[in-house]
């Protein structure tokens, strides 16, 4: 004998906040790809262009680990967009360059990521596009703004690119 499953009484959040948020990442990657980056190396480039700053600090603001990080520093330098330099504040640290090429780059893909953003935001009327980023940043400002401790914590999605 099968058991029931339970009602559900309300809508599936996770599902809804993962699928979206895969098929947004799976449009980025192809919009970016078609200029050679990945998110992770506009990301890169966007923050190391903002302001100084050392390879931890932006690994800390992309939501990377250090080896992902390192791989990704490794292929803007090998794309000659970005170099590891000396930090003009702390001779023991090192920081992320963008090279002028590098900020040619980034700007194109700023209007990339923009462009993708704007398609999928414009499938809202503009109330609900108002509403729903409006929550958005109540969610994760407020509420879900940091992770839970847990005996057994949650896997991230895997992310490729």
């Amino acid at each position: 004998m099968t058991a029931m499953a339970p009602a559900r009484t309300e809508p599936d959040l996770s599902y809804l906040l993962d699928h979206t948020s895969h098929v947004l990442r799976t449009r980025m990657a192809a919009a970016l790809g078609t200029i050679g980056l990945t998110a992770r190396m506009h990301c890169v480039l966007v923050h190391a262009l903002a302001e100084e700053r050392t390879q931890a600090q932006l690994a800390e603001l992309g939501d990377m680990d250090k080896t992902t990080m390192v791989v990704t520093v490794d292929a803007l330098e090998k794309a000659g967009l970005a170099e590891r330099r000396p930090s003009s504040t702390d001779r023991r640290a090192r920081i992320i360059a963008v090279t002028e090429a590098g900020a040619k780059v980034a700007h194109k893909s700023q209007k990339i990521v923009d462009g993708v953003h704007e398609e999928a935001l414009g499938a809202l009327p503009d109330d609900e596009r108002t509403v729903l980023l409006r929550a958005m940043n109540r969610l994760v400002t407020g509420h879900l703004a940091s992770p839970v401790e847990s005996p057994v914590p949650a896997r991230r999605a895997r992310q490729r690119g």
